[in-house]
């Protein structure tokens, strides 16, 4: 589904390519973002570069592409070695039932300091194999991570917190996700529980920081963010601990003294300009054109649609008037419906999020899916990594996409091949 504007480019490189810029301030502003993007952040106070100074004092990684190799998804480890592009997130409840952050860390362990400041904690995962088998007899092998969390550094978690791993996703072609007119995600909802097929997506409802209000929620794996902007100074403030205008405190928590008294990179830690210049580059990003249809891959793509897995991962999303003059189209093919879809038992984290449940997901976009191994040999699938392959990710699926996942499973090997085949052209 070629739509002009789009990147040709099918590289380890095809995730980074951009709108043509509108003017040469424009795209110098594209470039600064793209730099400001793969910046390892320093301790402050730095001589050399004091705009990218005040790194932690508590952090994960050290720049947005330390984790988002080339702006594509994370990696986890094999069991034993520590957590590098992914983070664990936390809550629990209050007195009174509400859902919020852990007492004593916060919303996110952090696993490294800053010199003379203790990391919260150590993170690693254990896998813990089972297997799957086809009616046809054939054996898929399927495995699951057990979080082990050690070296506490600020005391134990507060009883019944609920931690969530999360590897770190794609942003391919975040802006014009954010395109997408509300209106037209509410309407695929209301589509899915007409059509009474046991698919029936959920907007998130989610704070904006900036507007102080309510808002849909379309970024990160539970769509907890509203906007580019918010998901980027989120993840400045709890990956790298940068504060912003919108997040200007550290990252401290009250108890954590050596934090609060380190020195900082000035306030903000990041500047309006090099931020504006951030949000920019990733609201520039295009997805890369799908690769020109086979015989193969065009019967894998009806049966996609045919088996269910469209109603979720919806080929074409319409845009909003300006982004569509821009790309010359007036839809784009992200296959994804950005809403939350319970996955059942098996994908739960137990960690509600906004309006999410602890068995819900935002459905991941699939544009690009094809190139993830390219860009990440040995890339891995679904929000903690478990799965090994795209096989193994489609497996995993259950609750409102059981009836997908068995139609998948009664396909014949050639048509499995030819689903795929497409996934891969993607």
């Amino acid at each position: 589904m070629a739509t002009a504007g789009w990147a040709n480019e099918r590289s380890r490189l095809a995730l980074t390519q951009t709108l043509p810029a509108e003017s040469p301030a424009q795209a110098a502003q594209r470039t600064q973002g793209a730099s400001v993007f793969n910046q390892p952040w320093l301790i402050a106070p730095s001589l050399a570069q004091p705009e990218f100074d005040g790194l932690g004092p508590l952090y994960n990684a050290l720049s947005c592409g330390a984790c988002h190799l080339l702006n594509g998804r994370g990696d986890m480890p094999d069991s034993g070695p520590p957590l590098r592009s992914a983070i664990v997130r936390l809550s629990t409840r209050d007195k009174q039932g509400a859902v919020v952050d852990e007492p004593h860390y916060g919303v996110q362990l952090q696993t490294e300091g800053i010199p003379g400041v203790p990391a919260e904690a150590q993170l690693s995962v254990r896998w813990v194999e089972q297997s799957s088998a086809w009616l046809d007899g054939q054996t898929i092998r399927l495995r699951a991570p057990k979080l082990q969390v050690r070296a506490l550094g600020y005391g134990p978690l507060a009883e019944g917190t609920m931690l969530s791993l999360r590897m770190a996703p794609s942003i391919t072609a975040a802006g014009l996700l954010e395109a997408v007119p509300e209106s037209a995600l509410l309407a695929i909802a209301q589509e899915q529980l007409a059509q009474g097929q046991g698919v029936h997506g959920q907007a998130n409802r989610v704070w904006d920081i900036a507007t102080r209000s309510v808002a849909l929620g379309r970024f990160g794996w539970k769509a907890n963010q509203p906007s580019v902007r918010q998901q980027t100074q989120v993840a400045l403030h709890e990956d790298m601990g940068i504060t912003s205008s919108l997040l200007a405190s550290p990252n401290c928590m009250p108890e954590q003294r050596a934090c609060l008294d380190a020195p900082d990179g000035g306030h903000p830690e990041i500047t309006d300009d090099l931020l504006d210049a951030l949000v920019a580059y990733q609201q520039s990003l295009v997805p890369p054109s799908q690769q020109a249809p086979t015989r193969e891959t065009s019967e894998g793509s009806a049966l996609f649609e045919r088996i269910g897995c469209a109603s979720c991962h919806r080929p074409n999303l319409p845009v909003d008037a300006p982004v569509a003059s821009k790309l010359g189209a007036s839809e784009i093919h992200p296959y994804t419906d950005l809403l939350l879809h319970d996955m059942g038992d098996g994908l739960a984290d137990g960690r509600p999020d906004g309006l999410a449940s602890g068995r819900q997901w935002r459905t991941a976009p699939l544009w690009g899916l094809g190139l993830a191994p390219l860009i990440r040999p040995g890339a891995l699938y679904l929000h903690d990594g478990r799965a090994r392959s795209v096989t193994e990710a489609i497996l995993w699926h259950g609750g409102e996409a059981s009836n997908a996942v068995r139609r998948y499973r009664e396909l014949d090997a050639s048509q499995r091949r030819a689903v795929l085949a497409f996934l891969s052209s993607l």
